[in-house]
């Protein structure tokens, strides 16, 4: 979680996707995600935030 958090916080969109798979395989929910990226919103903005949904839409489509 403090990775993903690392990566959407300093806009390295790049590098999520492969986080968000390690981070899905290790347990973390698809509720979890979206609570994580809605709460950095607030603090990294909403630029940063929005990519990382749709990338993590991605991930947890299934």
């Amino acid at each position: 979680m403090i990775t993903v958090s690392a990566l959407i916080a300093g806009g390295n969109f790049e590098q999520l996707a492969p986080h968000l798979q390690k981070a899905k395989a290790n347990g973390i929910t698809k509720d979890e995600i979206a609570e994580m990226i809605t709460h950095l919103s607030f603090y990294a903005g909403w630029p940063k935030a929005w990519p990382a949904f749709n990338i993590a839409k991605e991930i947890y489509k299934n």
